[in-house]
């Protein structure tokens, strides 16, 4: 496939100006937006005038966006709720679908969007941009590479002091299908599954909090609506992996801590370990490898991301990156680097948190 792809945006809110299509319009050499989708009819115009071809095309319907044959990929990212259906809809149509996490509300939903593209032999992948930062590169490969042996246990950490989203339909429960669990939760889960390349789950234990939706005061995004907080503020999930490995996840948009971290992980394993942690006023993490070696404890910082001053290395975003592969995969007809597989048991997990919670049991798989 030689010729620039042709994207097609379904939602133009807030993900896709913060991350999609900004990404995008630094790959014009590889594809251009040439359709742009919102049930408010002035985001998608907006999104069009900004980021798309001299003739792109409005809708408010997503199936009129499909019926182009002209669109060979499309972004779904819209609320939660509605990922499933509009990208089994556009599989169906004969796209490609990059769909924002998490995948969907629930593991069946998922499951019938991974059919789907086994169906219509289309590419699927999912918003996974976390593993395209340098420091979750460098972790991966070092893990790939037997750097910290049996790793047996890990943390998966996404946790905010008072960093509740007051926009969009993030407090609403029917739309979202819940709150930091399955917003940035799944981001922590994704990123540690990944780097211990496990995902087999034995045994889930969640708890799920409702504890602070009226304690607004310090809120980054300013105050909510205590009657429209929906959704739970924390949870926390113990997860036992066939091969008896343990992660523990936590995350929260609310809690009364300083140890704030987001889309990060700890592991620790037979032959060392490693720690992301936060720096302070700074969106990267400090990648912290651990070990026993010359008879003493010793801990390494392997150098990631940066470069000199006005001189960046050519180091991407990780937006970008994701977005590269991406298109790269369907011009040369490879792989995704998210495959759905893979989303779909973090989607298993969370699912699970959530109904252990409910019903005071462990899962079991």
């Amino acid at each position: 496939m030689s010729k620039k792809l042709k994207i097609g945006i379904i939602g133009c809110g807030g993900i896709a100006n913060q991350k999609h299509m900004p990404s995008l319009a630094k790959l014009s050499h590889l594809g251009e937006m040439t359709a742009f989708c919102d049930v408010v009819e002035e985001r998608a115009v907006k999104a069009a005038q900004q980021f798309g071809t001299e003739q792109a095309k409005v809708y408010t319907n997503y199936k009129e966006l499909l019926q182009d044959d002209s669109i060979d990929v499309v972004h779904v990212l819209t609320p939660n709720l509605q990922h499933s259906f509009i990208t089994i809809d556009a599989l169906e149509a004969g796209k490609h679908v990059m769909c924002e996490k998490p995948m969907a509300i629930n593991s069946k939903e998922a499951q019938e969007m991974i059919d789907a593209a086994n169906r219509t032999g289309k590419k699927l992948t999912i918003g996974y941009q976390n593993r395209f930062r340098d420091d979750s590169e460098v972790l991966y490969k070092a893990s790939r590479e037997g750097e910290f042996g049996d790793i047996y246990f890990a943390k998966a950490h996404a946790i905010r002091r008072r960093a509740v989203p007051t926009w969009g339909v993030f407090l609403d429960v029917e739309q979202q299908g819940g709150g930091p669990l399955i917003d940035i939760g799944t981001h922590a889960l994704d990123l540690t599954l990944w780097c211990m390349d496990n995902y087999k789950p034995q045994s889930v234990t969640g708890s799920v909090f409702y504890k602070l939706a009226d304690k607004h005061e310090g809120n980054l995004f300013g105050p909510w609506d205590p009657e429209t907080f929906k959704v739970e503020d924390s949870a926390f999930g113990f997860i036992k992996m066939q091969n008896g490995a343990t992660i523990i996840l936590e995350c929260a948009w609310a809690l009364n801590t300083t140890d704030v971290r987001e889309a990060m992980t700890t592991l620790c394993g037979t032959e060392g370990g490693a720690e992301m942690k936060a720096l302070p006023k700074s969106p990267t993490s400090e990648l912290v490898f651990n070990s026993a070696k010359y008879g003493k404890l010793v801990e390494t910082k392997p150098a990631t991301g940066g470069g000199i001053a006005y001189f960046d290395a050519g180091v991407e975003e990780p937006g970008v990156k994701e977005a590269r592969q991406w298109l790269d995969c369907i011009i040369h007809d490879t792989e995704p680097l998210v495959k759905p597989e893979q989303a779909l048991v973090v989607t298993q997990i969370l699912e699970a948190i959530y109904t252990s919670a409910k019903t005071g049991k462990t899962i079991e798989f």
